[in-house]
């Protein structure tokens, strides 16, 4: 597919804005997992770690490094794109979509569909109440991830459902719609950690992919930003596809099918743009290599027919031949 087929650049080739602003982020607060550990102390610790959601405390174990060039380099290849929850990129002449599907398959999270996902008519129960008061939060309010961590230091006393419900708290605060630390988070999904398995079972990937997704729409990357929600997962999508780079630049690790949980990531890499864009047009020039003499073969190929078709031809059988078969 020719270069001109696809749709407008987002910024315009040669004038994108230049990596030289930070993107920061929320999302894994270095204050939050200990604490969370702290106050889980071993018991309950486990089922967690090897629960869907358990995904973001062995990204966090792996201490993941951020690479904010990597990431910016790749939103500024974006190609315009009406889809409200899909962004695509362009790297030489190969199209690159994050969506919902690369998310789950990046993730591994419960990215499945429900009618309400925002639970709307969620209803605040008396257990919800009491746990809501042991925390010291507005009832009105989803807790802060600030006011998690400052729980967890006064939990010591709570029964072990109540510990495992604050620890679940801090993963949708701290990781799923990682925010700004003393934001408060949506009260109708804080809700329901009261439904211990109802919890674990919500679909978590859509939320954390639908909020991170539109925090990076709304951002000008000509400036420092802060992006909302999973962002480290934009950084795994890189190297997901973009495989070759990735066994370069990723730093990465064996034996693991999650995609999450397969790099260490990369920090202070030098020159990544010309290195990312390196390892798609040594690829194209093989490709365009075949595609020329594929053409040079089926140029003759047309002119030997043509000359049969008009009685001209001079050229024997074997000749012909030596035309149509590849060599």
């Amino acid at each position: 597919m020719e270069a001109s087929e696809f749709p407008q650049r987002l910024y315009t080739k040669g004038g994108e804005p230049l990596p030289d602003k930070s993107i920061s982020y929320y999302a894994g607060d270095y204050r939050l997992v200990p604490s969370l550990r702290q106050a889980l102390r071993e018991d309950g610790w486990a089922d967690i770690y090897e629960s869907l959601l358990g995904v973001f405390l062995k990204f966090h174990d792996l201490d993941f490094g951020w690479a904010s060039r990597l990431v910016h380099h790749m939103l500024t290849f974006q190609i315009v794109c009406n889809q409200r929850y899909e962004l695509h990129s362009l790297i030489v002449t190969t199209p690159v979509r994050f969506s919902l599907h690369e998310f789950e398959e990046i993730t591994g999270l419960n990215c499945g569909y429900v009618n309400d996902l925002a639970l709307a008519d969620l209803e605040i129960s008396d257990d919800m109440r009491v746990f809501r008061e042991q925390m010291g939060v507005n009832m009105e309010l989803g807790p802060s991830t600030f006011e998690i961590i400052e729980a967890c230091s006064n939990c010591s006393s709570w029964s072990r459902d109540d510990r495992l419900r604050l620890r679940y708290l801090g993963i949708y605060a701290g990781f799923i719609v990682a925010t700004e630390t003393i934001s408060p988070k949506n009260a109708n999904h804080a809700r329901l950690v009261v439904d211990l398995e109802g919890f674990k079972e919500f679909p978590w990937g859509r939320i954390a992919f639908k909020h991170l997704i539109k925090s990076v729409k709304e951002k000008d990357l000509s400036k420092n930003i802060n992006i909302e929600g999973f962002v480290q997962a934009l950084q795994v999508w890189v190297y997901y596809a973009l495989p070759d780079f990735a066994a370069e630049f990723g730093e990465p690790l064996p034996n693991d099918p999650n995609p999450l949980l397969s790099y260490k990531g990369s920090r202070g890499r030098k020159n990544v743009k010309a290195n990312m864009l390196k390892h798609l047009l040594s690829g194209l020039g093989s490709c365009e290599k075949q595609i020329k003499l594929l053409s040079d073969k089926v140029e003759a190929v047309e002119h030997a027919v043509e000359e049969l078709t008009t009685g001209t031809a001079k050229h024997t059988d074997e000749e012909v031949k030596d035309n149509v078969e590849p060599s």
